[in-house]
This record gives C-alpha cells, structure tokens and sequence, in this order.
C-alpha cells in the first residue's frame, strides 16, 4: 500500500512508474474503479516520463472520505498529493468522474495543468439526477458489477478485463462509491469547461453507452481548440478495453503539444 498525504488531512493511494525530465502525466480513474484502471497508461508512459495514477478519497488505498467530500475535494487532494510528490505541473488524463475532477484541477489551479485529456466524460449528463438516485441505493457493489460490467463494455468483452472491472468495483465501499456518484453524476461542468485554456484531447469509446460520443462532442465544442478522437471497439473503459488505441493517441497529443506548430 502506497500513500501520500493530502491538505484535506489524510492520505490518498498512488501508484507510480517512470521518472526523468519530461512533464509528468497524471491519471485520474472512474467512479467505479481505482488507480489500478490504469495499469496499462502506467506501463507505458512510464517508459519515457514520470506518471502517477491516484485513488480518490475513499477509494482504493486511501483513507476514507468524510461525509460531503466533493468532486472539488478530490481535485484538491490531487494537486496537494501531487505537490507532496514534486509534481508542480502535470498533464492530466481523466476518465468519467476523472475528467470531471481534471476539469475542477484546472479551474483551482490552471497553471500547473500542462494539458487535459477527457476520456468518456461530459461537461452535463442529461440523465445524471437519475443515474445519481439509483446509485444512493446501492449497497452491494459486487452486485452492482456483475449487473453492469456488460453495459460499461463494448461486447463481446474481453473476459479478463470483464473479471478485472468486477472485481475492482466489488472493492469498493458503498459509501464512497455514492460520494463519486454525487461528484460525477450531479456535475455541471458547462462554465468551466468554457474557461479551459490549455491544450485538450477528449477521447471516447465508440461503443460507449455510459456517456455516448454525443456527449464527448458536446464537451469539446464547450473547449477552445479541444480535439475530439474515438476509438473504435471500446466501450465506457476505453483506456483499458483498448489500451494500445488508447495510448497511441495521448502519446501522439503530448507531442503536439511539446511541439506546437
């Protein structure tokens, strides 16, 4: 178990991989999952730069999160725990609730996001409040997978990665899953997304229908200059489902942004 602490008082679980001179890239994960999601984004980036997935509070290896923990609390656990790592600037890869959070970093702190990159986001759910009251009655998230995972992936799903989001999510507990559930689905990122003034790539799965490309595209017309990419055959977890897809397209965003024309 690795953690670092945070200004909201205790610590929050991390994983890093990498190091050297280049701008550090950040991974921000779902509301149903941990830093683990993004296992493949570390084996990969970490090969030419520092980068650093993190739990929210309550999940993964962090401690728990006090009631009323916000999507603006995690945000500010993110850039405390970063300066706790010597990370002063980041680029910054959010998926689902990780992109709300990513957009709610720069809004506090916009000179220490080098870049965004939203994956299967929304600045407004449309049917948000509904997602968001049949989440306060879950108490069982194992069930919870098994229920969804076929939703959350495009079919047919891998059976390892099916095993390894049930899993993931069954860990869980049910009172910081309904805190990432207000965080998310509740969220209205409309003026903030407005606001953003750094380079942006969002990213959705084609299959996706958690947050579909419509909303993807709704999000980026939001963004001065965001580029829009979706990747064929993925659903919801595009990062995981299709890793490689995924990958080559952050890799090829950061250069352009390095090395703007």
């Amino acid at each position: 178990m690795t953690r670092v602490p945070t200004s909201l008082d205790h610590s929050i679980g991390y994983a890093a991989t990498g190091s050297g001179d280049a701008t550090p890239i950040v991974f921000l994960h779902g509301v149903g999952s941990d830093k683990s999601v993004w296992r493949p984004q570390l084996d990969h980036f970490g090969k030419v730069r520092r980068a650093v997935a993190f739990d929210y509070p309550g999940y993964g290896d962090s401690e728990p999160a006090p009631q009323g923990t916000s999507g603006d609390d995690y945000a500010a656990a993110i850039l405390s725990a970063m300066s706790e790592l010597g990370i002063g600037r980041a680029h910054v890869c959010g998926l689902s609730l990780g992109g709300v959070v990513a957009i709610a970093m720069h809004a506090a702190a916009p000179e220490r996001i080098a870049s965004l990159v939203l994956a299967d986001t929304f600045a407004q759910h449309p049917d948000g409040q509904a997602i968001y009251e049949r989440a306060l009655a879950v108490t069982d998230l194992r069930a919870m997978a098994e229920a969804r995972v076929d939703v959350l992936l495009a079919q047919p799903a891998d059976p390892e990665v099916r095993r390894e989001v049930v899993e993931t999510m069954a860990k869980i507990a049910p009172a910081a899953y309904r805190i990432g559930a207000e965080a998310v689905w509740l969220a209205d990122q409309r003026e903030r997304a407005h606001d953003v003034r750094v380079p942006t790539l969002v990213v959705c799965g084609s299959e996706d229908k958690v947050t579909p490309p419509v909303l993807s595209q709704a999000l980026a017309d939001l963004i001065p200059g965001a580029r829009t990419e979706l990747i064929d055959g993925a659903g919801h977890l595009a990062n995981l489902e299709r890793p490689e897809a995924f990958n080559a397209l952050v890799d090829e965003f950061i250069r352009d942004v390095n090395s703007p024309s």
